[in-house]
């Protein structure tokens, strides 16, 4: 089971990946609380947060390859059950103006509520991503479009 989405950012591939390697450019797009070590081997600890500043999840992430301006790979150690193990990825490619996102958050062992509740979380979150690095302004959590009672 994996969760796939495209996304074109009008941007080179070195701002987004910046976005995607940086423990500020992921707490401008994805979390606030983002704290940890963005080298390959460190872990980023992400906090999510209900917009009334209650912690709601987290997850913490692995760093497994770091690629400039072509790629970013985690691995979920810490977080949700249906996490842990999962890997998730963004590939870039320049096309014109345009850089390209592929995201992959593969190895969900089946397909539950909560994962067709990630799959609309990462797409949000991708438009967050877009945001900032076309604006910079995204929505990240605690300011992220909430989608349910799971937030």
């Amino acid at each position: 089971m994996e969760i796939l989405h495209r996304a074109g950012i009008k941007s080179s591939s070195d701002k987004v990946y910046r976005a995607l390697a940086t423990l500020d450019g992921l707490a401008g797009w994805w979390t606030t609380s983002t704290q940890g070590d963005s080298k390959v081997g460190g872990v980023i600890k992400f906090r999510f947060n209900h917009p009334d500043g209650r912690e709601i999840g987290g997850a913490d992430m692995k760093v497994l390859e770091l690629r400039p301006a072509a790629g970013v790979l985690w691995q979920t150690i810490e977080g949700p059950a249906e996490w842990i193990g999962t890997k998730v990825s963004f590939e870039l490619k320049q096309e014109d103006e345009y850089c390209v996102v592929l995201f992959k958050h593969s190895g969900w062992k089946e397909a539950t509520e909560f994962t067709h509740h990630c799959s609309t979380k990462w797409a949000t979150f991708l438009m967050s991503l877009k945001a900032l690095v076309e604006t910079g302004k995204g929505a990240p959590s605690p300011s992220d479009v909430q989608i349910s009672n799971w937030h």
